[in-house]
Order: C-alpha cells, then sequence, then structure tokens
C-alpha cells in the first residue's frame, strides 16, 4: 500500500491547530518538527539524553507531517486541507509559511524507518518506557517498565504532556485505587497507573484505533485483565466512582468536561490534566477551579502544562488556586 507524507510548514502558535486539521482529514498521528527544539533546555534529571541535529528541524516555524493513504480521494483531500489551513487565520492565528508538501512513501519504509530512533528512555524516578523491540536490563529493583508498540497510530510514550502525567500518576496513585483514563490513546497511562498499584482501571477512548491500540498495549505489559478498555466519548463510557481521573487531551476538549470529571470523582479525588499549551494554561485552570476543584499543583515542561487538581472532601474548602 502508498502512503502521502503530507508536510505542513506552519508557525508554533499553529502547531495545535494544524495537527487538529490533519486529524480531521484522516490522519492517525503526527510528527511535529519544531525550530525551537535544538534551543530547549531538555530536563536530564532522570536520565535522558538528547542529541538533536539543526538540520533536522525547520530555520522557522515548524513542520507538521502525517500520512494519508494514496488513494482516488487524496487530491480532493489535500486542497481541501489547504482551504481549511489559511482560514485559520480568520480566528486570529499566525499561520506562518504555511506551505503543503506532499511526497509518496511505501507502507513498510514508513512503519518501521523510525524504530531506528526510538530507543529506551527513563521519564521519571521510576517509569522507563521500552519499545518492544529493544533488550533492556532493569536498573533498579524498583524500576517501573512499560512496554510499548506504538506502530503507526499513537506516539512513544515521551511527550512532554505524557511524561508530566506519569510523574503526576506516580506522585498520587495509592495501592488499590480505582483510575479512569480519559482519551487513553496508546494506553501508556492506564499501563502506568497498573504498575503502580492501581485496582479497577478503565481506559477510554472515542478513536477505534485508539482502544485497539490500548487493548495491544495492556497485552504487552500482561495487564489485560486489570486494565478495562472501551470506546466511547470521554465519561459517557463509564460507570465507575474513581480515585483518580487523568486527562492527557487537547485543552479545548478538557474545559468541556470538568463538571463531568468532578461529578464521577470520589470526594478527595484527584483530576490530573495535560495536554495544555501554555496560551491556554489559564482557561484550564479557571474551568477545573469554576467545577469545584481546588489546584494542587501545576506542573510545566517545555510549553506545556500538566494540573494536578482535588475534588474536596465532604465539607471542606476551597484552597488558594496556586500559578
Amino acid at each position: 500500500m502508498k502512503w502521502a507524507e503530507i508536510a505542513v510548514h506552519t508557525s508554533t502558535e499553529a502547531v495545535e491547530a494544524v495537527s487538529n486539521l490533519l486529524y480531521e482529514a484522516g490522519a492517525s498521528g503526527v510528527v511535529i518538527e519544531d525550530s525551537r527544539e535544538p534551543d530547549l533546555e531538555h530536563d536530564t534529571r532522570f536520565g535522558e539524553l538528547y542529541e538533536l541535529d539543526r538540520a533536522d528541524y525547520p530555520a522557522e516555524g515548524a513542520i507538521v507531517k502525517a500520512y494519508l493513504p494514496v488513494n482516488s480521494f487524496l487530491s480532493e483531500t489535500v486542497n481541501e486541507l489547504k482551504n481549511e489551513i489559511s482560514n485559520l487565520v480568520s480566528y486570529g492565528l499566525d499561520i506562518g509559511p504555511n506551505s503543503v508538501t506532499q511526497s509518496e512513501v511505501d507502507e513498510e519504509d514508513w512503519s518501521t524507518a523510525w524504530k531506528d530512533y526510538y530507543h529506551p528512555v527513563k521519564i521519571s524516578k521510576r517509569f522507563t518506557i521500552v519499545p518492544t523491540w529493544e533488550d533492556y536490563e532493569r536498573l533498579s529493583t524498583d524500576e517501573l517498565i512499560i512496554e510499548l508498540d506504538p506502530g503507526m497510530a499513537f506516539g512513544t510514550g515521551t511527550h512532554p504532556t505524557t511524561v508530566m502525567c506519569l510523574q503526576a500518576l506516580e506522585k498520587t496513585v495509592q495501592e488499590g485505587d480505582e483510575v479512569v483514563d480519559i482519551g487513553t490513546g496508546s494506553g501508556v497511562l492506564s499501563i502506568g497507573a497498573a504498575l503502580l498499584g492501581a485496582g479497577r482501571i478503565t481506559a477510554l477512548d472515542l478513536d477505534e484505533v485508539a482502544v485497539e491500540s490500548a487493548r495491544q498495549n495492556a497485552e504487552l505489559n500482561g495487564l489485560t485483565g486489570q486494565i478495562d478498555v472501551r470506546q466511547g466519548n470521554l465519561l459517557d463510557a463509564y460507570d465507575g466512582r474513581p480515585d483518580v481521573a487523568v486527562a492527557n487531551i487537547l485543552a479545548e476538549v478538557i474545559v468541556t468536561f470538568t463538571d463531568d470529571a468532578y461529578r464521577v470523582l470520589k470526594p478527595g479525588g484527584l483530576f490530573i490534566t495535560s495536554g495544555i499549551i501554555a496560551q491556554k494554561k489559564d482557561e484550564v485552570k479557571d474551568a477545573i477551579a469554576a467545577s469545584g476543584f481546588v489546584i494542587e499543583e501545576v506542573m510545566v515542561m517545555e510549553d506545556w502544562t500538566a494540573i494536578i487538581a482535588r475534588k474536596p472532601e465532604a465539607g471542606g474548602t476551597d484552597a488558594e488556586i496556586l500559578s
């Protein structure tokens, strides 16, 4: 099967919006090459190694890449995508160079070449993410290893938003906790919760490809019986009463269901959110606080934010929201 690589050169500001348009066009995932990446100060306290070649990144803005099947509708899809990207200016977004290029790749080359760049990464005090094709020897007795085979649909589990969610889970999940993972994607957060000793875990995603990916990754980690993966929109398919709810999804989506998250959580329960670009941080904090949560911690990594908020115990009083 032939695939078309669609590369959109845009501004850093418009990356999230362009990525959404590519998903709507049929992409199952995106690759982002941001011109700022080589200059960022990466967090290496957990042993990560960064060797970035500036030649691999654009001189300005960012390039967002996605892969679509080559078929009779491809030309129409790409033309519509170009129009939708150009239309982003009407929403006040700077779309930068706004160039869209297309090239053809073989499925086998695309689906395997990226593996050369994906190796075990220690992302927290205890968690290490290991691709299934790599041999890895545990470095300490309390190290928690998450095996992932992201394939062609989902990321490697090392994006800042995922890393912060796993670090937040590591701080908060207690033995036997009930956890719901909203927008599970690869299932990495559910797997992390299970390894930390959580009890009942429900992983939810609207995308059937995500549901299948999460089930496969749960099986890879020997957790099929512990993680209940369901297809459904946000919390619609959930009937539990969790101690922890975690959502690594777009800020625009988070603000739509903070009331629902508050409703389902047990008193004293935690709501962990990420996928929040810096410009959206205050909007999400306001929505979370308006629903009744007390914000306990705001985590920042590169341009991304994660928030840990607690539902007050019955009769409790709200605390001051942290900046």
